[in-house]
């Protein structure tokens, strides 16, 4: 009984969403598991395409990173062995003419907002323009209540544990919480919200039925 109980809190949360999503001009859909949204990932690239990628634990976790590296795909790979920062610079600046640009999310309000915090932009700046489609995966664990939530959830919650991945010497990758620092290596830099999208779709939201990510 409990476990049903969660399961229609999800789904109606989800649906809140994704309806949304929709009325600001995003597509949304729930995938409920990995399996799933890998399907939903090679309906939408077409073979051959160019496609590029944000930073994204989601999307190592879920597999997606594998199946692009592995696929009939122009993968503008950042992660291969041997890069270089002046081919990472490289790819992206190229990720504005993608076909496909995907990133994970760290917040989506109920209201059917995308919030973002980046450190250099790499990864915002190719959401808002230049992909002719971007696709975002994210758990159900990124879902908040409103834009209040999504901004306490990233400084407090996902900028520390990302800040402690990359190494960082921020007062968060040691305190655990936002100081709102002016550390030289501090990476909540760029503050973005997506409340809408002026072409139909060009965003599309894939939420899995997952704690995933940060």
């Amino acid at each position: 009984m409990a476990d049903n109980t969660i399961s229609w809190y999800i789904e109606n949360q989800v649906k809140r969403t994704i309806d949304s999503l929709r009325k600001n001009n995003m597509y949304g859909v729930f995938a409920n598991n990995a399996a799933e949204l890998k399907q939903h990932i090679e309906q939408l690239i077409p073979e051959g395409s160019t496609v590029g990628i944000g930073d994204s634990m989601t999307l190592f976790d879920t597999g997606i990173i594998n199946l692009l590296q592995n696929g009939s795909y122009n993968f503008l790979d950042k992660y291969r062995n041997g890069i270089t920062s002046e081919e990472k610079k490289k790819l992206y600046r190229a990720n504005f003419s993608a076909d496909t640009f995907l990133s994970g999310t760290n917040a989506i309000t109920e209201n059917g907002e995308l919030y973002n915090i980046d450190g250099n932009g790499s990864r915002v700046a190719p959401m808002i323009y230049g992909p002719e489609q971007v696709i975002i995966v994210a758990g159900i664990n990124k879902i908040v209540k409103n834009l209040d939530e999504a901004e306490k959830r990233v400084r407090n919650y996902a900028a520390p544990l990302d800040a402690k991945r990359l190494n960082k010497k921020t007062p968060c990758s040691s305190l655990g919480y936002c100081t709102d620092c002016k550390s030289p290596e501090r990476i909540c830099n760029d503050f973005v919200v997506i409340r809408r999208q002026f072409i139909k779709n060009r965003i599309k939201v894939i939420i899995i039925r997952k704690h995933l990510g940060y």
